[in-house]
């Protein structure tokens, strides 16, 4: 059986430019806070990742703190703030927001003070993206971070969350990104690595990886990549919709993200067609990655009015800048033929 992979929300497949730079960087023998020319060529390829990282996603002039993750990166920036944010947040920023901002039923977040809030350019199971105020406190650009055109310096937001292997790096490296002068006190304390705000021996290889995955995944903005894939997207809907009238499209009259579709197939739950689908041998989720392990109906749908039939029977279909057209046509015949199935077994 050929696998279809449409989960790039989850994690994206690991770019060989990322590879490769990881493969190079496993050579390096010195700490990058040695001072001996090991430890200066381990510190120099550390500063090249970063200043790949920053001029990707127009960060020139900005701090870039590395960090093991955006879950990491949004603990470093919301510890004892008391930010508000609305439900549709990941989990890593909901863990440490006050949730008392309104979300309206297009699933746009109502921001009345940006300087205390924290809210999100894209949404992980949605894709819809927010208009975001001047001065917003935090903003998590994990998943926008390279597919769609954006930058840290024009969004004019205080800190921001990144991780590398939304965007084809690997696994277990990210980064907050800071206005030049902006205060973050250290959570992991012990050293002076990170210009003092992130002790511990950073990892190169991992970081390495994240700057090659940045540069490729602005060159693929860049050159339309993911404007194909957006068109690819409204084909899928297009013809799902088409077939199946009664489905739901959340956030599919506002914009979104072009790779994301979140499909409500009311009362055939989430997990169900997970399963289904990925016996059939497509990977899809029922939201976050995080998440959609457990059995539950999508806060990010309820936020936004849903009922919990309805959160409940949500997927989410992400594709990414490999998925071809076959890919896409592929998996609209198997969805319809296991919801056909479905309603007949439910009738």
């Amino acid at each position: 059986m050929n696998r279809v992979y449409l989960d790039h929300n989850a994690t994206m497949p690991l770019r060989p430019e990322a590879r490769q730079a990881m493969v190079d960087a496993m050579d390096l023998v010195g700490n990058p806070s040695s001072v001996h020319a090991e430890g200066r060529l381990a510190k120099s390829l550390v500063e090249k990742a970063r200043a790949q990282v920053a001029s990707a996603l127009g960060a020139d002039g900005a701090d870039v703190v590395f960090t093991s993750g955006a879950t990491e990166a949004a603990a470093l920036a919301h510890a004892g703030r008391g930010l508000h944010g609305a439900a549709v947040e990941h989990d890593a920023v909901s863990a440490w927001i006050v949730e008392d901002l309104q979300v309206t039923p297009q699933g746009t977040v109502q921001i009345p003070d940006a300087n205390v809030a924290s809210v999100q350019v894209a949404n992980s199971e949605t894709g819809i993206i927010q208009s975001l105020p001047q001065g917003l406190a935090v903003s998590d650009l994990t998943q926008a971070f390279g597919k769609i055109p954006m930058a840290f310096n024009w969004l004019g937001c205080e800190m921001a969350l990144i991780s590398a292997h939304k965007l084809g790096g690997p696994k277990g490296i990210g980064a907050v990104v800071l206005k030049r002068g902006a205060d973050l006190a250290a959570q992991l304390k012990g050293g002076g690595q990170e210009m003092g705000r992130r002790a511990g021996t950073e990892n190169i290889i991992g970081i390495a990886g994240f700057g090659a995955a940045a540069a490729a995944a602005a060159r693929d903005l860049d050159q339309g990549r993911w404007d194909e894939v957006g068109a690819l997207r409204d084909r899928l809907e297009a013809r799902l919709h088409e077939a199946a009238p009664d489905l739901t499209i959340p956030g599919a009259g506002v914009p979104r993200l072009p790779n994301t579709s979140c499909l409500v197939s009311r009362g055939w739950k989430g997990e169900t067609q997970v399963m289904q689908m990925d016996l059939a041998g497509f990977a899809i989720s029922a939201g976050s990655a995080c998440s959609s392990g457990k059995v539950r109906a999508s806060r990010v749908l309820g936020a936004m009015g849903f009922d919990e039939t309805d959160a409940a029977s949500a997927i989410r279909v992400s594709l990414g800048p490999e998925t071809r057209s076959d890919d896409v046509d592929r998996f609209a015949h198997a969805w319809l033929a296991q919801r056909k199935k479905h309603r007949a077994r439910a009738a």
